[in-house]
């Protein structure tokens, strides 16, 4: 779990870094704190096992809405839900999972793998064995048309 939390903080705290508007010391402070936050919130809901179970809540989700680890982690360094909202892609679904963590960027934006590893020496359920899709896969097989703003 701490490599995949530790990737997903390091992809958002890039993305304010870009941004060349925030002391580094602060995106330390954002990375530090979000990262606890975040293995404290999946603390219960990681499965090895079975990955997909728990993936949406274990999403972070930026859209009309702040995700509320994220907006909490930038409070305390002081910066704005607003202010965020400018730095951040104003869509942004991030999956931190087992084995996976992938990100999209707009509504109908293509998924980009950020980490992705094996169940080392663990064991994998039989449903995981005669599914090897990812929790991502199954969300791209599951459209079944384009959207309309093709």
């Amino acid at each position: 779990m701490k490599t995949e939390i530790t990737t997903a903080v390091s992809f958002i705290t890039k993305l304010l870094k870009t941004t060349n508007l925030l002391a580094e010391d602060k995106l330390s402070q954002f990375g530090e704190t979000l990262q606890h936050s975040l293995a404290d919130h999946y603390q219960h809901h990681w499965f090895p096992q079975m990955p997909c179970r728990g993936s949406a809540y274990r999403c972070i989700r930026i859209n009309h809405k702040m995700d509320p680890l994220v907006g909490k982690a930038a409070g305390l360094i002081g910066l704005s839900h607003q202010r965020l909202f400018k730095l951040l892609p104003s869509e942004l679904t991030l999956w931190v999972d087992p084995f996976e963590v992938s990100y999209r960027i707009g509504e109908d934006g293509s998924i980009c793998v950020l980490y992705e590893g094996s169940p080392a020496g663990a064991k994998v359920t039989k449903a995981l064995e005669n599914n090897p899709t990812s929790c991502k896969e199954e969300l791209r097989i599951g459209r079944s048309s384009p959207s309309e703003n093709y």
